[in-house]
């Protein structure tokens, strides 16, 4: 018998599902089937397929709507190059991970637009990353460590742009090599700061 509770086996079979045939192809059913219960019971738990999502994205990938969450309310707290590297790290690896698991909607206009609506009545979507890293970066404004002049949500859009590129860009072809992690956040955040600090 199964001793984890129902809520954690259907968002393990929901990650694990979505990892490998992508949102798109994976159904309540066959995640319920893989978590080992009923449709029904995976619906006390969770209201939609995209809700699922949202709470994989949440729990199962790297945090960074927490992490960006943190040091808006605590601006100041380390130095802004070490800031915006850990952002570009988490985010780089968030991406990562979520690409192909979102990758699949593309495929479908129809599909993708109803996610879209779902998702953004929830209060989440990809979006959000870029208005919480901006609300991160005004803050910082705030404290004189970014300068007055700077496009705070454009420099939002340029590290979670490059972030979402790493993770789509490098595999197009064989001789792209992803960078690793570690250097690509440290590069990244050097290059945004040269911008953005006062």
């Amino acid at each position: 018998m199964e001793n984890r509770p129902t809520r954690v086996r259907l968002l393990d079979a929901a990650h694990e599902l979505m990892r490998t045939v992508g949102l798109a192809r994976t159904t309540t059913k066959e995640i319920a089937r893989a978590a080992g219960c009923s449709e029904a019971a995976l619906y006390k738990h969770f209201d939609s397929k995209e809700e699922l999502f949202i709470e994989v994205l949440t729990e199962r990938l790297p945090p960074l709507r927490p992490l960006l969450g943190s040091l808006a309310a605590e601006p100041g707290r380390h130095s802004l190059e070490e800031n915006l590297t850990e952002i570009a790290r988490q985010a780089a690896l968030f991406y990562e991970q979520s690409f192909p698991i979102a990758a699949s909607l593309y495929a479908q206009t129809e599909l993708k637009r109803r996610h879209d609506d779902a998702v953004r009545q929830m209060g989440a979507g990809p979006h959000v990353p870029i208005q919480e890293l901006d609300t991160y970066l005004r803050a910082e404004q705030e404290l004189g460590r970014v300068g007055t002049d700077v496009d705070t949500f454009a420099a939002a859009s340029l590290l979670m742009g490059a972030c979402a590129q790493r993770a789509f860009a490098y595999d197009a072809t064989k001789e792209a090599v992803r960078p690793p992690v570690d250097e690509f956040a440290a590069r990244l955040a050097r290059t945004l700061l040269a911008g953005v600090a006062d």
